[in-house]
C-alpha cells in the first residue's frame, strides 16, 4: 500500500526516485549476527518441521508464528536493507528507504516481537564495513532491544531509541540507565516515554536530548527506523503522536547532510502507517518540504477509508489522554536522567 500510494502521487518511478529490486540476504550475511543453529531452525520450520527447540527459539508463538515463507520472507527483507546500504556505500544514492525493514527485536538465536531476522543490525554492519561511523535512531514505539544488544559494547555505532516505556510495553527494556558497556559506554541511549506522550513532549525530547547527541557523535551515516506505532489510534501502543513528528525527524536528519538508510518498523493502524511512511518518503526524496498538502484526499480515495481527508499530514493539536502536567513531569525526569548519565560522556 505504501508503494501504491507513492506511485499514485508521483513519488516513485522517476530517474531520481528509483524503485530498486532487492535480493535475498545470503547465509553468510545472516551469520554476521544470527547463530547458524537458529538459521537452521528457521529453514526447517519453512519445510514444515517443528519441535520444542523451535519454541525455545521463539518460533511458533503468537508473536512469531510459523508460515510458509518464514525463512525466505525475512531474508528478502534483510536483503532489501542490505541493498539499500550498498547503494549508499557505492554512492549510487544519498537516501534509501526499505519500508519492509525494521525488524529490531530479532536476537541472534531467537525470534521475538514479529521479528525473525534483524535487518537493522545487518544493514548497520554493512555500513560499518565501509569504515563509516553509524548512528541508529529508532523512533518506533517499542525499544530497539535487538539492535542495542548487537552494539552495546561498541562506540563506532551509536544507538538512540526513543520509545514508550518498558514499564507498560513490550519488550520491557530500554530504560535510561542502559547506556552501553566497556568501550560502548555512552553510545547506547534510551529515551523511555510515558503513555499518552504527545507531539509537544516528543519534540522537546528530540530538541533537548536526541539532536545534541546526534551532533556530538557526528556520524558518517544515519540509519533511522520510522515505526508508525507511535501514532494516536495504534491498537498495540499508547502514544498520542501525529505523523508530523516523523516528518520532523526526517527533516532534521536531512538538514545534517549525511546519507540516510530509512526503515519501516511497527505500525498496526494500517491506513495511518501507510500515510505516515508515504509522508516521510515524500520528504526524503525531495518531493516537498513536508509542509504541503501533498495527496489531498488520500484518506478517503487512495487509502479506502474515511478517517482523514486532509492529505498525508495528520491534523495538529491532538489532546493527550491524562493530565498534561503529569506527562510533562515524567518527560522532565527522563530528560534530566539522560543528560546526567550520558551527556558528560560526550562533552555536553
Amino acid at each position: 500500500m505504501v508503494r501504491d500510494l507513492a506511485v499514485q502521487l508521483g513519488l516513485l518511478g522517476t530517474p531520481d526516485r528509483l524503485q530498486v529490486p532487492p535480493r535475498l540476504a545470503t547465509r553468510e550475511e545472516l551469520e554476521r549476527f544470527h547463530h547458524p543453529r537458529y538459521l537452521d531452525l528457521l529453514q526447517r520450520a519453512e519445510l514444515g518441521e517443528f519441535s520444542d527447540e523451535h519454541l525455545a527459539a521463539g518460533l511458533g508463538t503468537l508473536d512469531c508464528p510459523i508460515f510458509d515463507a518464514v525463512y525466505r520472507y525475512p531474508s528478502w527483507a534483510s536483503g532489501a536493507t542490505l541493498t539499500a546500504a550498498e547503494y549508499l556505500v557505492q554512492g549510487r544514492a544519498g537516501v534509501a528507504f526499505n519500508p519492509s525493514g525494521g525488524y529490531h527485536h530479532a536476537m541472534p538465536a531467537r525470534a521475538a516481537g514479529f521479528c525473525y531476522l534483524n535487518d537493522v543490525v545487518l544493514g548497520a554492519l554493512r555500513l560499518v564495513d565501509a569504515g563509516w561511523r553509524v548512528l541508529v535512531l529508532d523512533v518506533d514505539a517499542h525499544h530497539s532491544d535487538g539492535v542495542q544488544l548487537a552494539f552495546y559494547d561498541r562506540r563506532d555505532v551509536m544507538v538512540i531509541s526513543v520509545h514508550e516505556t518498558g514499564r507498560v510495553l513490550f519488550p520491557g527494556t530500554g530504560f535510561e540507565d542502559e547506556i552501553g558497556a566497556g568501550d560502548g559506554r555512552g553510545y547506547t541511549v534510551n529515551v523511555p516515554l510515558p503513555p499518552g506522550t504527545t507531539d509537544r513532549q516528543y519534540l522537546r525530547v528530540l530538541r533537548e536530548v536526541v539532536w545534541p547527541l546526534v551532533d556530538a557523535f557526528d556520524a558518517d551515516v544515519f540509519v533511522v527506523e520510522l515505526g508508525m506505532d507511535t501514532l494516536a489510534g495504534d491498537p498495540l501502543t499508547h502514544m498520542q503522536l501525529t505523523n508530523n513528528t516523523g516528518a520532523e525527524v526526517v527533516i532534521e536528519l536531512l538538514a545534517r547532510d549525511r546519507p540516510i538508510l530509512a526503515l519501516g518498523g511497527g505500525g498496526y493502524n494500517v491506513p495511518n502507517t501507510v500515510r505516515g511512511w508515504t509522508l516521510c518518503w515524500s520528504i526524503l526524496c525531495g518531493a516537498n518540504d513536508g509542509l504541503s498538502d501533498y495527496g489531498v484526499g488520500a484518506g478517503g480515495v487512495l487509502l479506502q477509508n474515511t478517517d482523514w481527508l486532509g492529505g498525508l499530514r495528520d491534523p495538529v493539536g491532538m489532546d493527550a489522554f491524562g493530565e498534561v502536567e503529569d506527562l510533562d513531569r515524567e518527560v522532565d525526569d527522563v530528560i534530566a536522567k539522560i543528560q546526567a548519565l550520558v551527556f558528560p560522556l560526550h562533552g555536553l
